[in-house]
């Protein structure tokens, strides 16, 4: 098998960037997603103080750390027990690395199961991996989840792992993560739930896939959006103790290590909520104002689920695709948003916006796209 980059539209991203950007007072930027809001001050004391640079990091996460992660997951899903863990360099590399390390340990599946609408590291970690990368479509009428039966039996049986993305990035959408749960035991599966977003769940309470059991699953959260610490790069994976040692032993032998002040920040972080619920305030007063700006545009869109990204629709009659009215959301509102084709085939017709810029951004969005008439 022979590996090919697949191709990526910088150029023509660049090109909306530079039409936004040409506005007075520049540039909104609500493409990529990337946390704008303040840390929590301990943890930039923390990152500052450990103490923690001359020496290695553990592989798995300092013992503080462990414990800070265990009682954040027993407090946050009201589990009964601390399931088994490991610190990982932010979840984007383990979610790249995954698929091949799982090879090792199981060389005779190559297929990786994920969301066909979904950010695109899922599937490229089954290319490293040598494997195919085979999407698994929504449920009809659903905005998220798995369309578990729409799994051909034959890709079921080649099956290294199944994705599961709850709340997703980028629709908004939640799954049955007990269904997937249940699916991968029948199956002998390993499903592994990225619950990134799960601190910013609107339908109901924060839900993981550990509520079900630890038995053949894996959470995997972060820190990046949860307290805005993307730059940091600490995340954790927790469930199956088999899957987790596996993994946990062989990511140390790779030198895969969180730095010690990341580590020290970690803590600070999982052991504060009140920082987390300042920032869903935040989040969910700019998704209610934005969803109100681009319906007076004339773009309506239903609130998500869960996370900070607004799914919108492309009104058929007025561009003929994502691109299209991304190009116009930028030159009429100076707003940079991400064609919906950058998450799969099936995200076509959809442009996600995340609503990370203050609201004061926001409203110059709305001030811009409100003196443009269309009929």
């Amino acid at each position: 098998m022979t590996f090919r980059l697949p191709p990526y539209p910088y150029d023509r991203l660049a090109g909306l960037a530079k039409v936004a950007e040409a506005h007075e007072g520049g540039m909104v930027d609500c493409s990529i997603g990337t946390p704008n809001d303040p840390p929590l001050p301990a943890v930039i004391e923390a990152l500052a103080s450990s103490g923690t640079e001359r020496g290695y990091p553990a592989s798995a996460g300092s013992a503080a750390l462990r414990e800070a992660t265990a009682a954040w997951l027993v407090r946050r899903f009201a589990l009964e027990h601390a399931p088994a863990l490991a610190a990982c360099v932010g979840t984007k590399e383990f979610v790249a690395s995954v698929p091949h390390l799982l090879r090792l340990r199981t060389p005779d599946k190559d297929t990786v199961l994920y969301p066909a609408v979904s950010y695109p590291t899922y599937a490229m970690g089954a290319e490293l991996a040598g494997c195919r990368a085979v999407p698994v479509p929504v449920p009809t009428g659903k905005m998220g989840g798995l369309d578990l039966d729409a799994i051909a039996p034959d890709d079921a049986a080649r099956a290294l792992l199944l994705w599961s993305n709850s709340p997703s990035n980028p629709t908004g959408g939640l799954g049955d993560l007990g269904a997937e749960a249940a699916w991968g035991r029948a199956h002998g599966t390993p499903v592994f739930s990225d619950e990134c977003y799960t601190e910013f769940t609107w339908d109901g309470p924060p839900r993981s896939v550990l509520q079900h059991g630890g038995e053949g699953v894996v959470a995997v959260h972060s820190l990046s959006k949860r307290s805005n610490l993307a730059g940091v790069r600490v995340g954790f994976y927790a469930g199956d103790p088999e899957l987790v040692e596996f993994l946990r032993a062989v990511r140390q032998h790779a030198g895969l290590m969180v730095p010690g002040p990341a580590q020290a920040a970690g803590v600070a972080a999982l052991s504060d909520d009140r920082h987390v619920e300042a920032q869903r305030d935040r989040y969910r007063e700019r998704l209610v104002f934005l969803a109100d700006v681009l319906g007076g545009y004339g773009c309506p869109v239903t609130l998500p689920e869960g996370g900070f990204y607004l799914w919108v629709p492309v009104p058929a009659a007025r561009w003929p695709d994502a691109w299209v009215m991304a190009e116009a959301l930028a030159t009429d509102g100076g707003l940079l948003v991400s064609p919906g084709d950058l998450y799969g085939e099936d995200g076509a017709g959809h442009v996600r916006v995340a609503v990370v810029q203050p609201l004061e951004r926001l409203a110059l969005v709305g001030e811009r796209l409100a003196r443009v008439r269309h009929g």
